[in-house]
């Protein structure tokens, strides 16, 4: 086991001593309970078996189990239109069986994609929490034991498991949709894009090619938030092995809904092996997530989900975590926004089953945890395949199928996993360098200061940005407005690069797992709107962003930026409208960035 792996995980364990003792404890408590089903008087069981038709006999026995379907179907954004059939096809497997299956509740499921640059995208991060919530008034019947979550996007996942693990007795198996097939080619599609923000073509020839791009079902192929999520429940082993990047409506997906089925019921107290989610989160899951986040140059969005999701199971992880452990962990694909290919060629590859055989291989993952399939993170070295007569597993490849994609940790396209922590007088900030050319990474320019991304677009359109400067986007933090992503500055930053300019972001906002070419220290904390110092920047201010030594600076004299006061802050433009006054009381409580943006307990800021 590497070294740093084994003493990152040790500091996670102490520091999690007391809050993953008081966590267990009451997950303990519910086991010793026993299934809560059998508490429930006769008219609050009545009112839970009321509409289940033939299932009633069953959920009335008090014998079988019972599994609750969480979803996030909707049938307007790809990514989730899959899920439409999967209830279905898992009650029909719990029959089989002898069990029942009923829809528990639905989340819901907002799409960055859509929302990206608009006003709702200052719903989108609260989202997870409100996700989360969701999730526990779904399970909160107590007529389950155990639970199916079915989603993928970028909050909707860790806002289930967010929420699954406030019911951590449960057994739990999350089952995904898989991603569309491969459309426009990524380096055509920035071409365009680049193109219409020079504005040397229009609108209907941009739509055009994000048609092509964007065509059909299933999870968008980049690898962004959404695709991250689907490589964090393998390698944390909340998957069936290899399920991650199956293509929706094929009969291998149909057999993996129908196998997570029958596998979840072999995990209650009824199977040969209960096994609760509570256990399976544990510090060295979270670490093989930080790993496989790592190695695959992931979302930078999990700086905060990541933290969100420990919290939710009593462990404490902070951004020293991920900085230490990305000195280590070497850079084993590329994937866009990080090279051309997309995810379906990364699964083509070998995909999840020779990534985590090679993280295992190096000892970089901890080999011996509790999966949903097994003890032993092993067993997702192998990939599923149909035969005639059943769904079976054989190993996954040996060798990478394209070693331009994905490679083994001895040819490993990079030594590190490309994402630093930075920090100064400005605040700490991640940065994810997988993308970012080696003469982008050191930085030190005049400052730009805007409070809004579209001032930066008006800006770049005047060419009032023609020159080497750093970018300060600030009052974007979860406090100010909820946080949302700054993806749609990607394309006029990028062409500053391209005309020769030396040019970084510095926000307190986010830019999401499409992080690209530029250098950009996000989810700077403390943020502006408390109190944090990109709040008294003022244009021409020396930045300094070394993304290698770990450096995020102002250049001015300490007495005079103790004497400078911070620019005034107008919360008005976030205070309603598209849903936002009914945020306000998250964007009040919310802890910041490093603490992942909860805004659901105040027991985790004494941890904070």
């Amino acid at each position: 086991m590497n070294a740093t792996i084994e003493a990152v995980t040790s500091r996670i364990v102490q520091r999690s001593r007391e809050s993953r003792s008081g966590y267990l404890e009451r997950l303990r408590h519910a086991i010793d309970d026993g299934p809560q089903r059998r508490h429930l008087g006769c008219t609050n069981l009545a009112h839970g078996m009321a509409a289940s038709g033939e299932d009633v006999l069953s959920l009335r026995a008090l014998k079988a189990p019972n599994i609750g379907i969480v979803s996030a179907y909707n049938d307007m954004l790809s990514a989730h239109q899959p899920l439409d059939s999967f209830p279905a096809i898992i009650r029909r497997e719990a029959r089989t069986a002898g069990a029942t299956a009923q829809f528990a509740g639905g989340v819901p499921a907002m799409c960055d994609g859509v929302t990206q640059g608009r006003a709702g995208m200052e719903l989108s991060l609260f989202s997870r929490d409100i996700i989360a919530m969701s999730t526990a008034i779904a399970l909160s019947h107590d007529m389950f034991d155990a639970a199916l979550c079915l989603g993928v996007c970028d909050k909707i996942v860790p806002g289930l498991l967010i929420g699954a693990l406030s019911f951590g007795h449960l057994p739990v198996i999350f089952v995904p949709a898989g991603p569309m097939s491969s459309g426009l080619a990524n380096e055509e599609k920035s071409r365009i894009r680049k193109a219409y923000a020079a504005g040397q073509i229009g609108r209907d020839e941009l739509l055009a090619a994000e048609t092509r791009a964007y065509h059909g079902p299933g999870t968008c192929t980049f690898y962004g938030t959404a695709n991250s999520n689907q490589m964090l429940m393998e390698v944390m082993g909340l998957h069936l092995p290899g399920a991650a990047f199956v293509h929706p409506h094929t009969p291998l997906r149909e057999a993996l809904t129908a196998a997570a089925t029958r596998q979840v019921l072999r995990l209650t107290r009824a199977g040969e092996h209960y096994t609760p989610i509570g256990e399976i989160i544990d510090e060295r899951a979270i670490v093989n997530g930080i790993v496989g986040l790592l190695a695959t140059g992931g979302s930078t969005n999990h700086t905060m989900h990541l933290v969100a999701i420990a919290r939710a199971a009593g462990i404490v992880i902070n951004w020293d975590d991920f900085d230490a452990l990305s000195a280590v962990v070497p850079l084993l694909t590329q994937i866009y926004p990080n090279g051309p290919a997309d995810v379906n060629h990364f699964h083509a590859a070998g995909g999840m089953g020779f990534l985590i055989g090679q993280l295992l291989d190096a000892g970089l993952l901890h080999a011996q945890v509790r999966t949903v399939v097994g003890d032993g993170l092993q067993l997702y070295r192998e990939e599923p395949y149909e035969t005639e007569a059943e769904l079976a597993w054989r190993p996954a490849p040996a060798h990478s199928g394209d070693t331009t994609v994905l490679r083994p940790h001895t040819d490993a396209f990079a030594p590190s996993g490309g994402l630093r922590l930075v920090a100064g007088k400005l605040g700490r900030a991640v940065i994810k360098i997988s993308a970012v050319p080696e003469k982008a990474r050191l930085i030190q320019a005049p400052a730009r200061c805007f409070a809004d991304q579209t001032e930066v677009i008006e800006a770049f359109s005047q060419g009032r940005l023609d020159q080497d400067c750093v970018v300060v986007v600030r009052f974007q933090g979860p406090r100010a407005n909820g946080m949302p992503e700054l993806h749609q500055l990607t394309p006029q930053l990028s062409i500053l690069q391209d005309r020769g300019f030396k040019v970084a972001l510095v926000t307190d906002g986010r830019m999401s797992g499409a992080s690209g070419r530029i250098p950009a220290a996000i989810h700077v904390t403390p943020e502006a709107a408390a109190g944090g110092a990109l709040a008294k920047l003022q244009d021409d201010d020396l930045i300094l962003l070394d993304a290698e030594k770990g450096i995020l600076e102002v250049l001015v004299d300490d007495a005079v930026w103790a004497a400078r006061q911070p620019a005034n802050w107008d919360a008005s433009g976030s205070a309603w409208g598209t849903g936002r006054e009914l945020m306000a009381g998250l964007r009040a409580g919310v802890l910041g960035a490093e603490q992942g943006a909860i805004s659901w307990t105040a027991g985790a800021a004494k941890h904070g």
